[in-house]
């Protein structure tokens, strides 16, 4: 009986993890498919009788690559801040669009703005540890002033990382586990449950 049960247990930590996000990705492959499929699908099948599944999606993707570009060329200028100070600020969009863009700038806040090492530090006191990330080393006013070399340590608040602190750490003082920046956003997110070992 007792084996039965952690098979059933096994076999649920295995399926429901890989069922979900198999739908997931076919909910969000249609979803993107449509934004812009809807609009080809009456055109393909009265001109050429036919309409091929995807097309929605890659044009869609093609849309973000051109867009990308145009605000990496832009994204400094003025008018493009003006834009977004005004779109950021219109009724509903204003309690939406930050949000999501929070979301996104952390997601890619490993490479963007340079979650360069995983570190355990003694904080919020002596004998507990807090996992962060190294976010930078140059602080040349900084070490001057505390008269030792100091390092920006960002930890992440659990389970929603999206908010933190940021304090100033020895480096003398800063131990570095061998972990990997999504191993540790993990165990993050995951309040601890997660394992990079298991």
């Amino acid at each position: 009986m007792n084996n039965l049960k952690k098979y059933l247990i096994t076999g649920l930590v295995v399926v429901i993890p890989f069922s979900l996000t198999i739908y997931l990705l076919v909910v969000v492959f249609r979803f993107l498919d449509n934004i812009l499929g809807i609009f080809l699908v009456d055109y393909l099948k009265k001109s050429w009788g036919f309409y091929v599944p995807g097309i929605g999606f890659l044009l869609f993707l093609l849309l973000i690559l051109l867009v990308g570009m145009l605000a990496a060329k832009f994204l400094k200028h003025r008018i493009f801040l003006k834009m977004e100070i005004w779109f950021s600020g219109l009724p509903l969009i204003k309690n939406i669009y930050p949000a999501v863009k929070q979301v996104i700038l952390f997601v890619s806040a490993q490479k963007e703005f340079g979650f360069k090492k995983v570190v355990l530090v003694e904080y919020p006191s002596r004998g507990i540890w807090s996992l962060g990330f190294i976010t930078n080393d140059g602080f040349a006013e900084l070490n001057r002033t505390i008269g030792k070399d100091a390092v920006a340590v960002f930890l992440p608040m659990s389970p929603g990382p999206l908010s933190g602190y940021v304090i100033f750490v020895s480096k003398d003082e800063v131990k570095f586990p061998d972990m990997s920046v999504n191993a540790a956003l993990n165990i993050i997110i995951s309040a601890g449950v997660f394992n990079p070992k298991n």
